[in-house]
């Protein structure tokens, strides 16, 4: 068997480490616009090309003639590879174009959801046109000054920015969101909401649908959850598959969303989504609400989830593609994970470390390390990027042993780096409880 896995970063060396570990031993041909080392060691064939190039992807596909391709990243998924592999006559597990958009427009998300009757949207209006006066307006009156600029386009995740964090004033939001309307057509302003914020992925094949475990991600730069945001710094997930903050009826209509949206796309675009759909959710005062959508893993939350699959995921992927999807043929191991992403001293701000030796220690059975942003040299040596080096993952039979493991370890990397040492820890974890009872506890006292 053969499978072409077009990819980057720590999650594509997630999926190909999942892939290798099949029954059916599969030869991996890998498309990285970088030369992963932890790929290349797993690899039969390791192209070093743009996954953009899609002249170039699919030349190498039909030299390889893999019995089916995994496509990794966002930006060739939005931009319709899956379409044109599949025209090639290359099965493929990503969404084609039209369903990508549902991460690849914010727009085209709020109204299909909207138009379904899906209720998990915040407060949101779509603006297509520079009128400064409606847009204030809009904000002001309907949000209270409290909003969400949505840039309608894949932008490398730097698209969305929220008052108070990113935006200083009305008259700033204002002014992005005009940016927006000039670069892309259309901008998406929406509430802003307040509570904890999770992770549900989910293995789709048209309505038919099976989850993964929730994971908890951290997406600012420094201890304490301050600094600006970065791809993730690390994440968590439970034992029971559900996270500490989270009541099971949170859990479940995450679950049921992920369900009705599958089924709204199937509806919408006239043919199946095939792949992963990653919702991002946030548990409010009164329920659960969809802050986005992806249509790909993520990257870190694929580094939780992929090391506690037990069930085989070449199987799982030609069930997608085949329409044979069923919860039978998918099983997490009941385990806790807790990773922390290595990066350079001067990440997300600088590069000042580019180039510079990274040594990692070696990694027991109950941990894992996914490289990222790492190139190795002729003579074997590690060296850094400028982005997320590589991703340590433990493993455990609760929250403290896997955030130990994975802590341990980070210590041991020896090179201009750092980490957050506070993620998966219980005092971190504590807070994410307190905060969402405090806010539900909040909307239930008398005014």
């Amino acid at each position: 068997m053969k499978i072409l896995l077009v990819t980057s970063s720590a999650r594509g060396h997630a999926i190909a480490e999942t892939l290798s570990r099949s029954r059916h031993n599969p030869d991996i041909i890998s498309v990285c616009a970088n030369r992963n080392p932890g790929i290349r060691k797993l690899a039969a064939e390791q192209y070093t090309v743009d996954p953009m190039d899609f002249d170039s992807v699919v030349d190498i596909a039909k030299k390889a003639k893999p019995d089916f391709a995994f496509i990794g990243p966002d930006d060739p998924i939005g931009a319709g590879l899956a379409d044109i592999l599949e025209n090639a006559g290359i099965p493929t597990v990503a969404p084609k174009k039209s369903l990508a958009r549902v991460e690849s427009s914010k727009g085209f998300t709020r109204e299909l959801l909207q138009k379904k009757g899906i209720d998990c949207s915040p407060k949101f209006s779509l603006f297509n046109r520079a009128e400064p006066k409606l847009l204030y307006t809009y904000i002001t009156q309907e949000l209270e000054g409290e909003y969400v600029v949505k840039y309608d386009e894949l932008k490398g995740g730097k698209g969305v920015k929220i008052s108070g964090e990113h935006l200083a004033s009305i008259e700033e939001g204002v002014a992005y969101a005009l940016e927006c309307i000039a670069e892309c057509g259309q901008v998406v302003i929406e509430e802003k909401l307040r509570g904890v914020e999770f992770s549900l992925l989910s293995f789709v094949s048209g309505t038919q649908v099976v989850d993964m475990p929730a994971v908890q991600d951290h997406k600012r730069a420094y201890e304490g959850d301050i600094g600006p945001n970065t791809g993730g710094m690390g994440t968590y997930s439970d034992v029971n598959h559900s996270l500490p903050f989270l009541e099971p009826s949170d859990l479940e209509r995450a679950k049921e969303i992920n369900r009705l949206s599958a089924k709204a796309l199937l509806e919408e675009c006239g043919e199946p989504f095939r792949g992963i759909l990653y919702g991002g959710f946030i548990a409010v005062k009164n329920g659960i609400r969809l802050i986005e959508y992806n249509a790909r893993f993520g990257d870190p939350e694929a580094l939780n989830i992929l090391p506690l699959l037990s069930s085989d995921f070449v199987d799982i992927c030609q069930a997608m593609i085949s329409g044979e999807l069923q919860e039978n043929l998918v099983s997490f191991e009941h385990k806790a994970t807790v990773c922390k992403y290595i990066t350079p001293e001067s990440y997300p701000i600088g590069k000042a470390q580019k180039g510079k030796q990274v040594v990692f220690p070696p990694i027991p059975n109950n941990a894992r390390v996914y490289y990222g942003d790492v190139s190795e040299s002729d003579e074997g040596t590690l060296l850094l990027g400028g982005s997320r080096a590589a991703g340590i993952v433990g493993i455990g039979d609760s929250l403290a042993d896997a955030e130990s493991v994975a802590q341990q370890l980070c210590e041991q990397v020896t090179g201009p780096v750092r980490f957050r040492s506070d993620i998966g820890t219980a005092e971190v974890i504590s807070q994410r409880v307190t905060t969402l009872k405090q806010l539900r506890a909040s909307s239930h006292s008398p005014e």
